[in-house]
């Protein structure tokens, strides 16, 4: 097993093809890039790391995981300019448990569909906060795209306070606006459960579900979301496009009141 366990302050580590990996208790301040990256690893357990970088600072990733199988992310406090955690093709078997994220674009899926292997299986994230951030949890796929599966995904109590967007899924995701309008994604999201996620949004947009016209979002189950919006622009809602709901418990706003028109894009690019 490699340990690393070390009461100094790091930048950009890199770990690929590593198996047995064990990171704990370090603390990872103002990467030019990724704070922590993890490529093509196995059996790994991140617990107890700190990793803080300014709101406005580009591709500042916390964690970022691809190709990599069984990673467990524990206990940690993850502040950045980026995604705090972004689970990119390849990843399977993903454990989050008790982070704090904030500032930053939130936890993504994605995105995919522009390379060979399109595949994010078993992510399972729990017990987790969002404070300020621009997402919470989001599943974001091109159009148009390679194919690939999405599937078993389980977010479990989650508590936001002043996201943007709380709940994404983004099926036509196109930060640099190269992306065609007439044709669709082609990354199957299936088995997604999203139970008890309570809070406050900081925009009307609580809940957007935009799906692929080709490939319809898949027994997506919304239990006990109760999440508020008090501002200018009207109440909270829950828009949805091209997807099959399951609801049970409090919807608070009521599930897939309208269409989805747009859904709002971050415009860091390098790791998209």
């Amino acid at each position: 097993m490699f340990v690393l366990c070390l009461p100094y302050f790091f930048q950009n580590l890199r770990f690929d093809f590593v198996t047995n990996l064990n990171i704990d208790h370090i603390t990872s301040i103002n990467s030019k890039n990724l704070h922590i990256n993890l490529f093509a690893c196995q059996d790994v357990k991140v617990t107890n790391v700190n990793i803080s970088a300014p709101a406005d600072s580009p591709n500042t990733d916390g964690i970022h995981i691809g190709s990599s199988s069984n990673v467990q992310i524990l206990d940690s406090v993850i502040a950045t300019g980026d995604d705090c955690i972004s689970f990119s093709a390849g990843s399977s078997k993903i454990n989050v448990n008790g982070v704090h994220c904030g500032p930053g674009h939130g936890m993504s899926i994605g995105s995919l569909g522009r390379g060979n292997n399109n595949n994010v299986s078993f992510v399972d994230i729990r017990n987790c906060s969002f404070v300020g951030t621009d997402n919470g949890v989001r599943i974001k796929t091109w159009a148009p795209s390679k194919q690939g599966t999405v599937s078993h995904v389980y977010v479990e109590n989650i508590r936001m306070d002043r996201v943007k967007n709380p709940i994404v899924i983004d099926q036509n995701y196109c930060p640099a606006r190269r992306c065609s309008p007439t044709e669709s994604s082609q990354i199957q999201i299936v088995d997604v459960k999203m139970i008890n996620i309570w809070g406050t949004s900081s925009t009307p947009n609580v809940v957007t579900l935009k799906c692929s016209e080709t490939k319809p979002c898949q027994k997506i189950q919304l239990r006990d979301i109760n999440l508020s919006y008090k501002g200018p622009d009207g109440p909270a809602v829950s828009a949805c496009s091209k997807v099959d709901v399951i609801t049970d418990g409090k919807q608070n706003p009521p599930a897939c009141t309208k269409p989805v028109i747009q859904v709002p894009h971050n415009f860091d690019v390098q790791n998209e």
